[in-house]
């Protein structure tokens, strides 16, 4: 069952978050730089940035503080050369970092695309409290590095001052492979142009991960997407896929198993995997961000899959093809020992130095046998998170476990192609699929696709990088939520907790006497009692003013997504009705919208907002109407009322009743307002400004709400 999206919330805008104290911005231009790579070093409070031409050395507590700054351009040459081969100028030929690697406790290790002849070099950054950023090598051949097109994704994994890679080590792009180099011992690399091995891949990401106490029995595992042909061999589908090697051996031996979503062929790996460690390491969970690849059929999921499970499958048969059809089966023959797959010097090959002490058998069944016959399927084999027919694509994870008050939970920061990052908390459920909510949504950038995602637990921030810059954000921002205790419950974020006298940080350690905080159910009957539930079910009256037959919009939002909201209105002498919506009354995501109002629509309007069972006014509006005849006789210069300009206001306002005194100076506000439409430096209110956010609807971000379909 898959999930459609309504919005419910509308999301911090760039600007308004640029004025907090939770968000911090760089950027070296205003021109597209790709800032993809980010290498955080919470030992030292430095995260480095790679982008074109540039390695920055920025201070995590605060990255707008000024950075240190490496230029590192390409030759005059190389680009002269990259541009006459016919490459992109802006987005191809200068030198992207693509490769930030530590090398020791003083350098780093960095390569660039070099317009498209890769380059690399050594990076001192000194030692705290030092202030050294410059490079200190000559620079040197990034080739099986770095590819050469920066668009072509790069992965790399320093061990021991040796590098692993995955990348194209051509110039046309056609040669992938997984590469190790920068060793005192040979370099390797997977066979060239064998699509039994890699086929067309898309490299994601790349870990270290355990296997067993024993460090030699540790593999690198390399996330990607392929290109697989069919038993036929014909048509091409793409799949995500996890290779593992042997980081000890002196040969690269690559298993892949095929990662299930969905039997549709259509999705695929996006841009992000990320690792949530646990305290044992098949315990391990891998967070991987899919998006559709069809015309027909478009969204992103979010999947998690457990070390335990994807071990098992590298455990399990390998895959062989048999029949007139080479259709895949189950391997059911002899399988040579040591098991493929087994890396030398570990617990069941103690006695083995490399895989050239290996039997032939054992070589041969690797050549012809490099892939796993089961497929890995997510936790619960089903999507985490789905998303479907929104106007945005998930491209990026991160993930945080928090402890609350009523237990542990993953809280999802996924970055979006349209410049947003979603909070998400994931809550069990009895149903198909669990209830993820969308705890806040902040638009980082303005519509530019987020790149990167990195969490720093330490110092509790959240860091998003795209083309144009590099953004910091704090993973709780509690007081966005309201000054009610109501507000905090049911804003359901395990960050935060109402502490008696706001909404505040949660601390599982601290004093928890007057805490409340519900993550599960977000029910503020029972966690609010004696915090004056009632003093804010009720919201104070306002009055405002619309003209007959013309548009007017009455504003309610509720602060929590979950909301669901219904409008009352009660008429002079009449009881409270439910307001019956149609074409021309219209119940929106900020509010009520009446296109076309008549003299009936005058009353007392009650927006009310019900969640898990708690039910509030959240606005109490008096709708007056104003009679065409008063409005235009304002308005017209040649009508008897035209000489009012010349008057003082004291003897205009002399001329009318009060109602018509208020009515007057309501219809000069919004004339004024109507004036300053097009000034995007003036913000309007009234009306017309509540009007704003719908007519500029895709200026704005907004916070979802997602209901299972019927």
């Amino acid at each position: 069952s898959l999930v459609n999206t309504q919005t419910y919330w509308a999301g911090t805008l760039f600007r308004q978050l640029q004025k907090t104290q939770s968000f911090e911005h760089f950027t070296l231009s205003e021109k597209a730089m790709d800032y993809r790579i980010l290498f955080m070093d919470e030992d030292q409070d430095r995260m480095y940035v790679g982008c074109k031409d540039h390695v920055l050395s920025m201070d995590i507590n605060n990255i707008s503080q000024t950075p240190l700054k490496i230029f590192w351009p390409a030759s005059t040459s190389k680009v002269e050369e990259c541009q006459m081969a016919g490459k992109d100028p802006t987005h191809g030929c200068g030198n992207f970092l693509r490769v930030i690697q530590p090398y020791n406790r003083t350098h780093l290790f960095i390569c660039g695309s070099g317009a498209y002849s890769p380059v690399c070099a050594y990076v001192n950054r000194g030692r705290r409290p030092e202030v050294i950023f410059q490079i200190s090598s000559r620079a040197e051949s990034g080739k099986g590095r770095c590819s050469f097109n920066p668009q072509v994704n790069t992965v790399s994994v320093m061990l021991n001052q040796e590098l692993f890679s995955g990348m194209y080590i051509d110039f046309m792009g056609t040669d992938a492979a997984i590469f190790r180099s920068l060793t005192t011992r040979n370099a390797v690399r997977t066979d060239q142009h064998n699509s039994k091995w890699l086929s067309e891949p898309v490299f994601i990401d790349a870990h270290l991960i355990p296997d067993g106490s024993d460090p030699n029995d540790a593999k690198l595992y390399f996330f990607l997407r392929e290109r697989l042909t069919d038993s036929s061999g014909n048509t091409k589908n793409i799949h995500a896929m996890v290779a593992r090697v042997c980081p000890v051996s002196l040969c690269v031996f690559e298993y892949h198993v095929n990662f299930l979503l969905f039997t549709s062929s259509t999705i695929v790996f996006r841009e992000n995997v990320f690792l949530l460690e646990t305290d044992h390491p098949k315990g391990l969970l891998i967070f991987g961000v899919f998006t559709s690849t069809s015309s027909v059929f478009r969204g992103s999921a979010v999947c998690v899959y457990n070390m335990a499970d994807i071990l098992t499958v590298f455990n399990g048969p390998f895959a062989h093809r048999e029949g007139p059809n080479f259709q895949w089966v189950a391997f059911q023959g002899r399988i040579p020992y040591p098991r493929p797959g087994t890396c030398p010097g570990g617990a069941f090959t103690p006695h083995t130095q490399s895989t050239k002490e290996f039997p032939d058998d054992v070589v041969t069944f690797v050549r012809n046998h490099p892939v796993m016959f089961n497929p890995i399927y997510p936790v619960g084999r089903k999507p985490l998170v789905v998303r479907t027919h929104a106007d945005y694509k998930y491209t990026s994870i991160a993930v945080d476990q928090v402890t609350a008050a009523d237990g542990h939970y993953q809280v999802l920061f996924l970055g979006t192609d349209k410049g947003t990052v979603q909070k998400v908390v994931v809550l069990p459920s009895n149903g198909s699929l669990d209830e993820d909510l969308i705890l806040e949504e902040l638009e980082v950038f303005k519509q530019s696709p987020i790149t990167n995602l990195k969490i720093s637990s330490k110092k509790q921030q959240l860091y998003v990088s795209s083309e144009h810059g590099v953004s910091q954000v704090s993973l709780h921002r509690c007081m966005a939520y309201g000054s009610a205790c109501a507000d905090c419950c049911l804003a359901r974020d395990p960050y935060c907790a109402w502490d008696g006298l706001s909404c505040s940080r949660f601390y599982p350690t601290g004093k928890r006497r007057s805490r409340r905080q519900d993550i599960m159910h977000g029910n503020p009957l029972t966690q609010c009692r004696g915090f004056n539930l009632k003093a804010y079910r009720n919201a104070v009256e306002m009055t405002q003013y619309g003209v007959k037959n013309n548009t007017t919009f009455l504003e309610c939002q509720p602060k929590s997504p979950q909301a669901s909201v219904k409008w009352l209105i009660q008429r002079d002498n009449d009881r409270r009705k439910e307001v019956k919506l149609s074409d021309r009354v219209l119940s929106t995501n900020h509010g009520l919208l009446i296109r076309s109002v008549h003299s009936s629509d005058q009353g007392v309007y009650y927006c009310l907002a019900t969640e898990n069972g708690f039910k509030r006014t959240l606005a109490k509006i008096r709708l007056q109407i104003l009679s065409e005849a008063l409005v235009s006789a304002l308005s017209n210069k040649h009508s008897p009322w035209g000489w009012a300009a010349s008057l003082h206001p004291k003897a205009l306002v002399s001329a009318f009743s009060p109602a018509e005194t208020l009515a007057m100076h309501q219809y000069c506000k919004e004339r004024k307002q109507m004036q300053s439409l097009q000034n995007i430096q003036n913000p309007m209110r009234g009306d017309l400004g509540k009007l704003k956010p719908l007519l500029d609807h895709r200026k704005s971000r907004n916070r979802r709400n997602h209901l299972q379909e019927e």
